[in-house]
Parts: structure tokens; C-alpha cells; sequence
């Protein structure tokens, strides 16, 4: 499994049809919250396996801190290091970017998964398109070529 930076249209359809699968589809998000005005000034990224999309996330800047957004795998490849390779990827993004922070709005069932990658709770609990969240945060450890 490889995940890449959506470059193409092709690629970004790949990551809007996961998104839709899994938030739409499975979890019932209305498709106009979950496709909304951040699109075009986000990073997209994509996970094949093989040729095939099987899971995706977005990330953008937001007051000088990263977002990272959208994660989602389809069902048949959770609990196998799939979302791990994804957030990976996007750390590995937002680091050559000299992000110093990351945040994320984690769906409560998914804490779990972003505590084992270093996010820390910061919130209390809220809805998001009627369901549970907290946001989440992680400080990036990387040095910028400013701070020497």
C-alpha cells in the first residue's frame, strides 16, 4: 500500500469517492458537509493498494498550525495499519512544511488511534455533523532551517 499527494483529478475523485463511502455511505454525513468550501485550499492524499483507493485524508493550514481533516479507510482495511500510513504521510507533509503543530477533530470512537500517533486531548466533547468529536493536537519534532 502506497499513499500519495492527490495531483490529479483522477487522483482527487480517488479521495472524494473514499470520503464519500465512508462518511456519506457508512456514517450518513450529509454530502454538502462533507464536501464543502475547503477543497480547493486543502492537500489531498490517497492511499492505493495497488491500483485501488482504499482510504484517504486532507490537510491545510489554518492559523499557522496544520489541519489534518477527512481521514477515512474503507472497512475492509482497518485495524491493518492503513490509517497509520496515511497520517504518516501527512506528517511527513505538514514536517517539510515546518509545521510546528498539528490539530484534528477526532470522532470520539477514534481517539484511541490518534493517542498511539502522540495527539493529545484537548477539548471537550461536540457534535459534528451529529457526531461525537474532540479536537486533538501533536507537536511536530523537526528543526527549520530559521531555527538554527
Amino acid at each position: 500500500m502506497e499513499v500519495i499527494r492527490a495531483t490529479t483529478e483522477d487522483q482527487l475523485q480517488d479521495a472524494y469517492a473514499i470520503r464519500k463511502k465512508v462518511f456519506v455511505e457508512e456514517q450518513h454525513v450529509p454530502l454538502e458537509i462533507e464536501i464543502d468550501d475547503h477543497e480547493n485550499d486543502s492537500s489531498h492524499f490517497v492511499l492505493y493498494d495497488e491500483n485501488k483507493p482504499v482510504g484517504a485524508g486532507r490537510f491545510r493550514i489554518l492559523n499557522g498550525k496544520g489541519k489534518v481533516e477527512r481521514i477515512c479507510i474503507l472497512p475492509s482495511y482497518r485495524g491493518k495499519g492503513a490509517g497509520l500510513k496515511v497520517m504518516k504521510k501527512i506528517e511527513e507533509f505538514a514536517s517539510d512544511l515546518y509545521i510546528k503543530e498539528l490539530v484534528l477533530n477526532a470522532q470520539t470512537s477514534a481517539i484511541p488511534f490518534y493517542t498511539k500517533q502522540g495527539y493529545e486531548v484537548v477539548s471537550e466533547e461536540f457534535f459534528d455533523a451529529g457526531i461525537p468529536h474532540r479536537t486533538m493536537k501533536k507537536t511536530l519534532k523537526h528543526t527549520s532551517p530559521l531555527d538554527s
